[in-house]
Formats: C-alpha cells, sequence, structure tokens
C-alpha cells in the first residue's frame, strides 16, 4: 500500500509526479526546460529501481518520443510497473494506451477502475463498449450513464455520441442511466476525495470484468479528439442497430427507475406548434433532456410547456441549470408535485 504522490504539470499538459527523490525532480526540472534528453536521463536509474513516479515520467516521455524514440510499448511497460505499485495517473494512462493499441480486453479492468474515478476518457470508452455489447456484454443503461457523464465533463465526442444513443436507447432505459450517472458521479466525488486525503490506495490490479469467451482478435483503436497527446484522434464508432431489449447487465448494476413527479416548465404557448419548436430545439442543445417526457398542460388560454418526471427537486434543478447555460435567455422553473 502507498499513499496517493501530488503530481504537477509541465510542458504541454503532460503531467509529472512530484518526485520522490532528487533525480525525479531534477528531470522535471530539465524537462520543464525543454531537455528532454536530460530528463530521461535522470529518471532512468530511479525508475529501473523501482521508483513509480519515475516509471510514470519514463512511460510518458516514450509515449510522445520526447528525449527518446516513441515507442508504445515500451511506454506500455513502464505504465504496467508504475500502476501495478498503485500509480492512478499511471493505471489510468496504461489503461488508454491498451485500447488504442487494440488490446481492449486487457484494457477494460484499467478503464472501469479509471471510470469510477471520474476519467472522461475512460468514461466515453466504457460506454462505447457496453453500448455496442463486442467485448462486454451489452448495457445500454449503463453505456448511457457512462456517455453521460463524461459528456457532462466537457468530452465533445461524448455529447455527439450521447446524441446518437438517444436515437437507439429506449427512453425508461435512458432515465435510469441518467439516475445512475448521478450515483457514479457521487461515487467518483467520494474517491476523489480519498485521494486528496491522502487515504491509502489498494495497490492490486485492477480487478477483471466479466467478457465474452472467444473475443475476436481486435484492431488498434483511436481516442477522442484532443485527449490523447501523441495520438491521432478520432472518435471510437457507436454501431447503430435497431432497438431491442439489451442483454442482462453483468457488471454496471442497473438503477431503480424513476419515481419522482417532480417536473420543470419551459415556457407557456399560445401555439401547440411553438411549443413543439421549442422543445426539439432544447432537445438538440440540452444533453440528457431528451430522455424526459414532455406534455402541455392547460392553463386558461395558454399551454404550459414541462418535462419530466424527475426523481427529486435537486435534479429538476440540476437539469433547469443545463438549459438556462445551453441556451442564453431561456427560462425555466421547477414545478413540485
Amino acid at each position: 500500500m502507498r499513499r496517493l504522490l501530488p503530481a504537477c504539470l509541465i510542458a504541454l499538459a503532460l503531467p509529472m509526479s512530484a518526485p520522490a527523490l532528487a533525480d525525479v525532480k531534477d528531470g522535471v526540472d530539465a524537462w520543464s526546460r525543454g531537455e528532454f534528453k536530460e530528463a530521461v536521463k535522470q529518471w532512468r536509474d530511479p525508475a529501473t529501481k523501482g521508483d513509480p513516479d519515475a516509471q510514470f515520467n519514463m512511460a510518458q516521455a516514450y509515449k510522445l518520443g520526447r528525449g527518446v524514440k516513441q515507442d508504445l510499448n515500451i511506454a506500455a511497460e513502464w505504465y504496467a510497473k508504475a500502476a501495478k505499485q498503485g500509480h492512478l495517473q499511471a493505471s489510468d494512462s496504461y489503461g488508454h494506451l491498451l485500447h488504442y493499441q487494440g488490446k481492449v480486453v486487457a484494457a477494460l479492468p484499467y478503464l472501469q477502475a479509471s471510470s469510477e474515478r471520474g476519467d472522461p476518457r475512460a468514461q466515453y470508452l466504457l460506454a462505447t463498449e457496453l453500448f455496442n455489447g463486442v467485448h462486454l456484454q451489452k448495457d445500454w443503461v449503463g453505456a448511457y450513464a457512462y456517455m453521460t457523464r463524461a459528456s457532462a465533463s466537457g468530452l465533445a465526442p461524448a455529447s455527439r455520441s450521447l446524441a446518437e444513443m438517444d436515437k437507439y436507447i429506449p427512453l425508461e432505459q435512458r432515465q435510469r442511466g441518467i439516475v445512475l450517472a448521478g450515483e457514479i458521479e457521487k461515487k467518483s466525488g467520494q474517491i476523489r476525495t480519498q485521494q486528496i486525503a491522502g487515504f491509502p490506495i489498494d495497490t492490486k490490479p485492477p480487478v477483471a470484468v466479466a467478457t465474452k469467451v472467444a473475443v475476436p482478435a481486435s484492431k488498434p483503436g483511436s481516442y477522442p479528439d484532443g485527449t490523447a497527446p501523441g495520438f491521432p484522434g478520432t472518435v471510437a464508432p457507436i454501431n447503430g442497430e435497431a432497438p431491442a431489449a439489451p442483454a442482462k447487465p453483468v457488471k454496471v448494476a442497473a438503477a431503480p427507475a424513476i419515481a419522482g413527479k417532480w417536473r420543470i416548465q419551459l415556457g407557456a404557448f399560445g401555439s401547440d406548434a411553438n411549443a413543439t419548436k421549442l422543445w426539439s430545439g432544447l432537445q438538440s442543445k440540452v444533453g440528457g433532456l431528451s430522455a424526459y417526457a414532455h406534455s402541455l398542460i392547460p392553463a386558461g388560454q395558454v399551454k404550459r410547456l414541462q418535462a419530466g418526471p424527475f426523481a427529486s427537486r435537486g435534479e429538476a434543478e440540476a437539469m433547469c441549470s443545463k438549459v438556462k447555460a445551453a441556451v442564453v435567455g431561456q427560462g425555466c422553473i421547477v414545478v413540485a408535485p
């Protein structure tokens, strides 16, 4: 067991861990000055002797090809060594790299652990796997939940994939996915709090997730654009298919169906057509809104455009905040049961 070490950022958003040895710090300083070969020279000895921060930094150097010739296989070896000692950044990067290299089954335990810690790139990749059901048993509720979290973190490819999922995943499953997304965020927040507090972390490798037998060989994958320095950026595909009941989840626990009666009101209209037009426009701009049903409630000579149901006031208020942030000037109020 070891305690989480703080991290610092250096050139081009390359994360480097705080040094445990003077050589590691000297290497970070050299890297900051653009002296990449000197940095690698300083890190190699402590990395060979087992320092996880130096091992992680060596992996980054080999991944980006700075100070050494780019070699993703050597990068993976250094990531694996650091991850085995409980280095969380190394564990996250190792899962991403394995997936990129097409070693999806090996990557899945790391991606799942990273997703539970709140890493949006891992959540995006895991959601895609759960949706397609090639390397994991299909779970559209879990897929929608993780893609919702990745989208909420600002990952553009996740937002596009979430809109694509809306075309195939039934409304009831999307609603359950939104509830599960909230549970995932709560859990990841607890994990981050423990890390900041310096609680001991588990140094055991992530537990393997259930996979299908005789998985076909995979081609090298790709990362969401702009999220994996050093790799080409294209969006991992989501395979469209006719809506059908997905197989029973084997890994992500199904969330309970929404039982609340809270709603949000988006306006009042004298014309049904205008209300429907607004609803259609908001669905395309506000992530997750399409998971809810809309209704027109008569009120004198107008009809109120409302959406829901939400499980609690908090969830309804959160959706109103998203609506107002997505569309400047758009009103939204919470309607109690």
